[in-house]
């Protein structure tokens, strides 16, 4: 069976890894005024983090039209894939999940599995780049989403807001929080309980948070057991890749790799964001 494996923008797999391993990727969109940007198409997120700078109100963001699934299905269907994963991002934050599963009830003799993370970004990418290497061997649907439930039991991610604005903007905190947390230097992590995103500790400056991180890792690091992790940056790529420099020299038995938030998470998150995923393979 030849299956093909989907994904939405946000696990933020460069189009040079999505061609090596023939991954197919629909957008969502930023919405800035009148002015809508699929984003890892028509707007990257270096640009999107400069251009945010001009604005004088927080774009919105919008999840894939249900068509835009329609047609990739139906093309893979000519393309002769018989069956389709698609891993989105997680259901608690967005419709994407679920137009893509009613997308797949309008398309007749193509078989669609899909799959919520649960989460988002590169930490939904390892799903993905699993699913792309077992489609690859020839695994059925059904065996790689009893490898994404595996995978599951171990994921982990906390993210630290550096700019409490963006939070506030979304709704997330009203002004108050935001100016006293602002004052106190308030970095927010936060994680993903019940598909979303929810506050997991208020620690004092950058530095604490970045520390408190890895105090999290450890706990799952100490094992030794073979691992994956990734650093994820808002437009941090230097702190970033520093952060990830010592995170590998710390354990050198976890395969790292380096991502970014984009121009939807990024909207939530704000510029400075700094994340850290993990699991156990």
């Amino acid at each position: 069976m030849k299956t093909a494996i989907i994904t939405d923008s946000t696990a933020y797999i460069s189009e040079e890894v999505r061609a090596q391993h023939d991954i197919h990727m629909v957008p969502l969109s930023v919405i800035f005024g009148n002015e809508t940007y699929r984003e890892e198409i028509d707007v990257t997120a270096e640009e999107y983090f400069h251009k945010i700078k001009d604005a004088k109100t927080l774009p919105t963001t919008s999840q894939p039209p249900i068509g835009e699934f329609v047609e990739l299905y139906e093309q893979l269907q000519r393309d002769g894939y018989e069956s389709a994963v698609v891993v989105t991002l997680s259901s608690g934050i967005s419709g994407t999940y679920q137009g893509a599963l009613s997308a797949s009830e309008m398309v007749s003799g193509f078989d669609v599995q899909v799959y919520d993370s649960e989460i988002s970004c590169m930490v939904q990418g390892f799903y993905v780049l699993e699913g792309a290497k077992m489609a690859e061997a020839g695994r059925t649907p059904a065996e790689i989403v009893n490898r994404f439930d595996e995978m599951k039991t171990s994921i982990r991610a906390y993210f630290m807001a550096d700019d409490l604005s963006h939070l506030q903007r979304g709704g997330r905190l009203n002004a108050a929080q935001a100016i006293i947390g602002s004052l106190l230097q308030v970095k927010p992590l936060l994680h993903f309980v019940d598909k979303k995103i929810v506050p997991y500790e208020k620690i004092r400056t950058r530095k604490r948070a970045l520390k408190r991180i890895v105090e999290l890792l450890d706990e799952d690091a100490r094992e030794l057991a073979p691992m994956k992790g990734v650093v994820i940056h808002a437009n941090r790529p230097s702190e970033a890749a520093e952060f990830k420099a010592e995170l590998q020299e710390k354990y050198p038995h976890i395969e790292w790799s380096l991502s970014y938030f984009g121009p939807v998470i990024g909207t939530h998150l704000g510029e400075g964001a700094i994340g850290v995923g993990w699991y156990k393979e």
